[in-house]
């Protein structure tokens, strides 16, 4: 089973961290640079950490080089990942 969700990737913060959802995004923040995928795999290390999964079972599949990015995770279902990574603000 593989689950798609939205991201939207901020590079260079203070620390790595899942701030939770916003407007069907999940916001998250990555103490590495934009440059040469490091930020991309710094996303994926720190879904796959919060999720339980083996770091290959997170990918980002579109958006690479912009701030809004598809992930496709394996193993979870689109309720699973809400329960697991915070329910949306309203």
């Amino acid at each position: 089973m593989e689950t798609r969700i939205r991201v939207r990737l901020t590079p260079r913060s203070a620390r790595n961290v899942i701030t939770g959802w916003r407007d069907g995004l999940l916001r998250v923040r990555v103490t590495a640079p934009p440059v040469d995928g490091k930020a991309n795999a710094a996303l994926e290390r720190l879904v796959a950490k919060a999720l339980g999964v083996r770091k290959g079972a997170v990918s980002v599949v579109s958006g690479a080089r912009g701030r809004e990015k598809t992930v496709a995770i394996e193993g979870y279902s689109q309720v699973e990942i809400h329960d697991l990574l915070g329910r949306e603000d309203t």
